[in-house]
């Protein structure tokens, strides 16, 4: 983020109420750990501004604004996500605007060790009351959890051929997306439990502060869909060795004491409704993941042609102005979670005897977790 982007951000925002004191000096730069957001701490205030590279929804400026409030808004009621408060519009200079969001004193994951506090998080958001639908807008709503996790798949899913070089490991993710077609066609018209859900829940996305409470503080893409999603995106392979500062592989007893301790956190009726969802939708979750990896491959070898902001309603994975060192740990970790021995590892989990899998369809292994 350039002096002139900061002093951008300080003439908006010293027009914002309970802001306009603020000197330029206060706004200080965090450093980058993601693709979509450059973050901005307002000094002594408790506060910070989080602005959009994009919109990995692909909505326009103001949507994305709009958006975003009602995420966070909606998810800090549960006690574990920072309030939101307002946002400065889009602009000439500011073209996807900012939000203003509560500071979260703390500091990343430690793994496996702070996975109960992660876990609690998410039950935090999950067990907040869920409206009609007609009052769930802005946020998507996924009536069904599993035909929604499957349209992200296909949309990615013809990025394979030219983002994954490793043909073992293209064979394997077919079968994958085949098995994930037949389960999406036998889960129509089966009720399947829906919550508010965080979505991009992997570890790099919490903070802790020191009185061990975990808060998760990206909640760009917050909507109605399924907590086995959020699960599986905060302990899959591909989710604990993304993050920049704390990423690590958990063995498979962590895995399942995570998923122990959640089902612990939510009420006894919305544990068992989630129990023959947990591994299908793993599945789908790190098939979601792996496919977005080919996707991010090959859109960021191509630079945009027009202005960088030239439309607002993008999403631009591209690598220009983005930090070097960041780019090179997304372009490694993409690299590792396309390789055949990857993916065989990570399909262990529901293929082999004993696996991960026997934790949730072995009934007296299903009891365990319950209890």
């Amino acid at each position: 983020m350039t002096p002139q982007d900061l002093d951008s951000l300080h003439a908006a925002l010293v027009t914002r109420p309970g802001f306009e004191t603020v000197p330029r000096d206060a706004l200080e730069p965090m450093k980058q750990k993601g693709l979509a957001h450059d973050h901005v701490i307002i000094r002594d205030t408790g506060a910070l501004l989080r602005v959009p590279r994009q919109s990995q929804f692909a909505l326009a400026a103001r949507e994305n604004l709009e958006y975003q409030l009602a995420g966070f808004a909606r998810c800090a009621a549960g006690g574990h996500a920072p309030r939101p408060h307002g946002v400065i519009e889009p602009s000439e200079d500011l073209p996807m605007g900012a939000l203003i969001v509560d500071c979260i004193e703390g500091r990343p994951a430690r793994l496996p060790a702070d996975l109960p506090a992660l876990a609690e998080c998410l039950a935090s958001i999950h067990n907040l009351p869920v409206p009609d639908p007609e009052y769930r807008p802005p946020l998507a709503n996924h009536m069904d959890p599993v035909a929604g996790a499957l349209n992200f798949i296909e949309e990615q899913t013809g990025f394979l051929e030219e983002g994954c070089a490793d043909r073992d490991a293209r064979r394997m993710i077919g079968e994958e997306i085949e098995w994930a077609r037949r389960f999406a066609g036998e889960s129509v018209g089966k009720p399947q439990p829906v919550t508010l859900v965080a979505t991009d829940t992997h570890p790099g996305n919490y903070v802790v502060r020191a009185d061990g409470r975990a808060f998760i503080v990206d909640l760009e893409k917050a909507l109605y869909g399924a907590p086995a999603i959020d699960l599986a995106h905060c302990t899959l392979y591909t989710s604990t060795t993304w993050d920049v500062d704390s990423g690590v592989e958990i063995a498979p007893a962590d895995v399942a004491g995570f998923y122990r301790h959640y089902l612990g956190a939510i009420p006894a009726p919305l544990a068992h409704q989630l129990q023959p969802w947990l591994m299908p939708l793993r599945r789908m979750t790190w098939l979601r993941s792996t496919t977005w990896s080919a996707m991010w491959r090959v859109q960021s070898r191509k630079q945009r042609v027009e202005a960088k902001h030239a439309a607002a309603a993008t999403e631009d994975w591209s690598a220009e102005n983005r930090d070097a060192a960041l780019i090179a740990h997304v372009e490694s970790r993409t690299r590792d979670y396309l390789t055949a021995a990857t993916v065989e590892r990570i399909r262990a989990e529901w293929r082999n005897p004993g696996g991960l899998a026997a934790n949730f369809e072995n009934p007296m292994a299903s009891r365990r977790l319950l209890t």
